[in-house]
């Protein structure tokens, strides 16, 4: 229930006597009978033909009653240009409730395929005819083509194995969901060629100074395979990842160069399998099995990569070519099936990846982190974090950014946002963040929870707000 509780604490922003903590369920039961929108928007461009809108309830309801809503278009005739159900008329759409539910939805239905940027239609709450019921909090949805306003937000991280790659479109309110271990390599699609590792996996590489990858031995390599790996309280492991910040010029493998005879041999420490154990409550298991070693070598051909890969004892090995595509970060490349993948969404159409992900301690080296949060640095997405004590979340508006305090760096989020380290893992609710997109949209976000309710890890939930 704790996302449930979530979106009712985003719908009830606007009210600042109202608190969502588990120590004060009895109070919240004894609130107000709400009705409210899950969100405050969608984009109408992106609905092919039909959408639902949700609504939640405060409290599970226990008789009949009704919701009317005020139905305001601008540039689009109802039933011309769309239609709903429940139908509008007069301009008022009128939604049942019956007894048991905790929540309902309008279905939208786009009857005109052109609708442009100059429509909006608007659902404003004006009557809610139930015992004790009031209007406030998210009381009004808006359909329009520019980005979302806003809404909660439950990330797909797959609970305490944190299975997922969780890639998040604030605009669109969109996800995109792949396993960890399902890739290997990612071929840098802008100007430099650069081949990144996957450190969700805690994959590490190092250059060997043979050009010759099928002379190549797993003696030649014993010595150094136990310096190519993540947290091996050695400093100098650091050397052997792609640079948490997101930096694509600080990967493990040096650049790849246009003199075939400059590209060298890489031992790559393959990481692990994501994990499978049940842990205890508030824990993790995001590691399971080796996944072994592999050489390899990326030579530039034409307008791509030429990848050549084998097992560490082979004589001979394959090869496979690359194309960059510059409408993505990277092309993604998986030793498990020998083919490229998709992975992340275009470049510009994402902005957060919720993802386990190897960071760097100081003077310590390489190590494994879970419940990170890493922005979109490689596709134009920046960051940065603010202090509840210096302005409250609540009270945060557009007039407030300061541009200068965007950060470059990936992990502005990172995994800032929770306090694992002693035994009660806990959700730091004096921060929030600032995030500007690719387009140009400024949002405000915070999260709003960190564990599910048996206290289990890897059910990360936020709430944000377009700022404008």
């Amino acid at each position: 229930m704790k996302f449930f509780k979530s979106i009712l604490c985003f719908a009830f922003i606007t009210l600042t006597f109202v608190s969502c903590s588990d120590d004060e369920d009895t109070a919240l039961m004894t609130n107000p009978f709400v009705v409210a929108f899950s969100s405050l928007s969608a984009n109408l461009s992106e609905i092919e033909s039909t959408q639902d809108i949700p609504l939640v309830y405060s409290e599970t309801s226990t008789e009949t009653g009704s919701v009317t809503f005020l139905v305001e278009a601008s540039n689009a005739v109802y039933g011309t240009d769309f239609t709903t159900n429940p139908p509008v008329l007069d301009n008022n759409l009128v939604l049942p409730i019956s007894p048991g539910e905790n929540g309902n939805t309008i279905v939208f239905t786009k009857l005109n395929p052109n609708l442009d940027e100059t429509v909006e239609i608007t659902f404003s709450i004006v009557e809610t005819d139930y015992s004790n019921a009031v209007i406030q909090g998210n009381s009004t949805f808006t359909l329009n083509s520019t980005a979302s306003l806003g809404r909660g937000f439950e990330p797909t991280v797959g609970g305490p194995n944190q299975p997922n790659q969780v890639y998040i479109d604030l605009s669109a309110e969109d996800q995109v969901v792949v396993q960890r271990d399902a890739w290997d390599l990612g071929f840098y699609g802008g100007s430099d060629f650069r081949v990144g590792i996957n450190g969700s996996i805690y994959m590490a590489a190092a250059q060997l100074e043979s050009t010759n990858i099928d002379a190549v031995t797993e003696a030649d390599v014993a010595d150094l395979q136990e310096q190519v790996a993540v947290g091996t309280f050695d400093p100098a492991n650091e050397a052997y990842i792609d640079h948490p910040d997101g930096d694509i010029n600080k990967t493990a493998m040096d650049v790849i160069n246009v003199t075939e005879g400059e590209n060298k041999v890489y031992l790559v420490n393959l990481g692990y399998q994501v994990g499978v154990e049940t842990p205890e409550p508030g824990s993790v298991a995001v590691a399971g099995e080796k996944r072994g070693w592999k050489k390899i070598r990326v030579l530039r051909q034409d307008n791509g990569y030429l990848l050549q890969y084998a097992n560490l004892n082979d004589t001979s090995h394959q090869e496979v070519f690359i194309e960059k595509d510059a409408n993505y970060n990277f092309s993604f490349f998986s030793f498990n099936t020998n083919n490229t993948l998709l992975v992340e969404p275009q470049a510009e159409k994402w902005d957060l990846n919720f993802t386990v992900f190897t960071n760097v301690i100081e003077d310590a080296g390489s190590y494994g982190f879970s419940d990170g949060v890493l922005h979109n640095r490689k596709g134009g997405v920046t960051a940065y974090a603010v202090s509840t004590e210096d302005i409250p979340y609540d009270d945060f508006n557009f007039g407030n950014i300061n541009n200068s305090n965007f950060q470059l760096d990936q992990r502005a989020i990172g995994s800032t946002w929770r306090n694992v380290i002693n035994e009660d893992k806990v959700l730091i609710d004096t921060i929030y963040y600032i995030i500007k997109d690719p387009n140009g949209n400024n949002y405000k976000l915070k999260f709003t929870a960190l564990l599910d309710d048996s206290g289990a890890r890897g059910f990360p939930e936020f709430k944000y707000n377009l700022l404008q």
